[in-house]
């Protein structure tokens, strides 16, 4: 017996990797609808081998389906996932609309499988910023074994975050570059991506910190521990695929590097790749349709008593999203709904 599951925003970036990662890992789908909204009804999306068509999310009826997987956003976000939670369907949501609500499990599995249990006060698990799942991924075994304090982090972040806009905003303006006949002034982003970095994601609040660096903050509180310090700066840099994050570390108690870079080999999810030669680490590109979020780069900080950097790289689209997704209703199978 496996699941009736429900895709949302089956046309999007994110929605379609959801579906290929499901059929990837053999989730147990026992039948499966790819909803969109009305101006992309019967676009056809693939989920292994097999072709579907989209029908309409207005319209959806909810009831007796399982676990819906959300990538509509925060406004469609609103509408839809009460209306599906209530029909007894269990959301797991990959906007910001619900990362903060106190009743609403903020889940990473190889982090904090343990709340996920919280779904049921409002049938709703949330999935976390992109840039926050992969970052926790790395801390978490860390701050398992020396307490962190706190964290200074830079991200630098891949254009398809913004969406297929963003990735299309990256190829027109570098193919304007070379063709100086043709203009292609910004629209998604605030200045232009190409052959630049714009150190902005989201909207500034009153503090200066945009929101993209706000939520860094409240969600690795939130998923590891609230007594962790982080402050980030976020940009945005011309890859199409893969966030990238320079991350400063420090620890109530000294952690020497090798013992770091020996608990990263052995945690859930992290792949170390840390040659100290030209090329000894991974960049974006390298990563792109990988599981796995990579760190390099481990080394003392020498400026505290107990500091370590590093570097971390994951796809975005995956574990920073639809992966991650995936996951988390791979563990509530497993541990609520037991059918698959």
């Amino acid at each position: 017996m496996g699941y009736r599951v429900v895709v949302a925003g089956a046309t999007g970036n994110v929605g379609r990797e959801m579906l290929n990662i499901l059929a990837e890992r053999q989730f147990p789908v026992d039948e499966i609808a790819v909803l969109a909204s009305r101006r992309s009804l019967g676009t056809e999306v693939s989920f292994g081998d097999r072709t579907l068509k989209t029908t309409d999310l207005d319209t959806f009826d909810f009831t007796g389906w399982d676990i819906a997987l959300f990538a509509i956003g925060s406004d469609a976000t609103k509408k839809y996932a009460p209306i599906a939670a209530k029909a007894g369907c269990v959301v797991i949501d990959n906007s910001s609309l619900y990362r903060y609500d106190p009743d609403v499990p903020l889940i990473v599995p190889e982090v904090n499988a343990h709340a996920i249990h919280g779904y049921s006060k409002k049938n709703i698990i949330a999935n976390p910023n992109c840039s926050t799942a992969q970052m926790v991924v790395a801390l978490k075994p860390l701050h398992d074994r020396a307490r962190i304090k706190r964290v200074v982090v830079s991200t630098y972040q891949s254009v398809s975050g913004a969406g297929k806009e963003g990735m299309d905003e990256l190829w027109d303006q570098t193919k304007a570059v070379y063709n100086p006949v043709s203009e292609v002034p910004p629209a998604k982003f605030q200045k232009q991506i190409a052959f630049n970095v714009i150190p902005q994601i989201d909207d500034f609040m009153e503090d200066g910190s945009t929101k993209e660096e706000w939520k860094m903050v409240v969600e690795t509180k939130k998923i590891i521990d609230p007594s962790i310090k982080v402050t980030a700066t976020c940009v945005r840099v011309p890859v199409f695929v893969g966030h990238s994050e320079a991350i400063n570390i420090e620890f109530e108690d000294f952690l020497d590097e090798d013992e770091a870079r020996d608990i990263l080999r052995e945690a859930p999810g992290v792949m170390v790749i840390d040659k100290r030669e030209p090329g000894g680490y991974v960049s974006p590109i390298e990563c792109v349709g990988d599981y796995a979020t990579f760190i390099s780069r481990i080394r003392q900080d020498s400026t505290i008593d107990n500091g370590i950097n590093l570097w971390c790289v994951s796809d975005n689209l995956r574990k920073g999203a639809a992966l991650n997704a995936v996951q988390i209703a791979e563990v509530l199978g497993r541990e609520a709904l037991k059918k698959g």
